[in-house]
């Protein structure tokens, strides 16, 4: 993630050179964005970025599974498309991107998404709010296998270190995998800024059950119905800021 002090290091991803330099264009208004790398694939490693701009449609295909290796990677990426079909959406947001704009809505929203994105924050436009809103899934939003281990050995009192350990990978991606489970529930207007909030939506979702955590967590009373958080009921720009850590 991008210092305070340093300009978020950017990323294009667009099989369009036109389109890439019109971005371009759009970010370099903006002082305390610097785009550093530029390309019309998915390179190999994006280490050393902080937002990566992503367009779905690249080589003739929808690049969803590119959106999972690289938020499995640890990297944040806005998807930027001209394909806003809500199952598109969908799929892009459960695969772990943590935004989606349409071409269509300009320069000031995907200003606005880069700089929240950098600093782990979701950022939901008019045209996903609307689609968010709308959307007649279950509210139990979709949790990939290791975001539902990740979360399990963390309630069970284990550190993001023994996690790590455990699941053979770095502190850094556990700490990924908890963030995008929480932005996955704030995307269907379900916040979870604690962990005691995230253990529950999980329980209450069927994500986890009960026993599986009672062993190694401190189990609150179970929440009402009435104590869930309700959708928004209006589309529009929408800024999630969590509560903690």
């Amino acid at each position: 993630m991008a210092s305070a002090a340093a300009p978020v290091r950017v990323s294009i991803i667009d099989d369009h050179p036109v389109v890439i330099e019109g971005i371009r264009a759009w970010l370099n208004v903006e002082p305390r964005i610097k785009v550093s790398h530029v390309g019309t694939n998915v390179p190999a490693s994006m280490s050393n970025v902080d937002v990566i701009i992503l367009d779905l449609h690249l080589d003739r295909r929808l690049a969803i599974d590119d959106i999972a290796t690289l938020a499995g990677a640890g990297q944040r990426v806005i998807v930027f498309s001209q394909f806003t079909e809500e199952e598109i959406v969908l799929a892009a947001l459960d695969a772990g991107a943590y935004a989606f704009l349409a071409k269509s809505e300009g320069p000031d929203h995907l200003l606005t998404t880069v700089f929240a994105v950098a600093e782990g924050r979701p950022y939901v436009t008019p045209m996903a709010a609307g689609i968010l809103v709308s959307d007649q899934r279950p509210e139990a939003p979709v949790l990939s296998e290791r975001e539902r281990t990740a979360l399990l050995w963390w309630f069970q009192s284990m550190s993001k270190a023994s996690v790590a350990s455990r699941m053979g990978i770095s502190p850094h991606t556990v700490d990924m995998y908890i963030r995008r489970a929480r932005l996955k529930y704030a995307q269907v207007g379900r916040a979870a800024p604690t962990k005691t909030d995230m253990l529950m939506r999980a329980i209450e979702d069927g994500l986890l059950t009960r026993d599986e955590v009672a062993e190694g967590f401190p189990l609150p009373a179970p929440a009402t119905t009435a104590s869930r958080a309700i959708r928004p009921a209006v589309a529009g720009s929408v800024e999630v800021k969590p509560a903690g850590a």
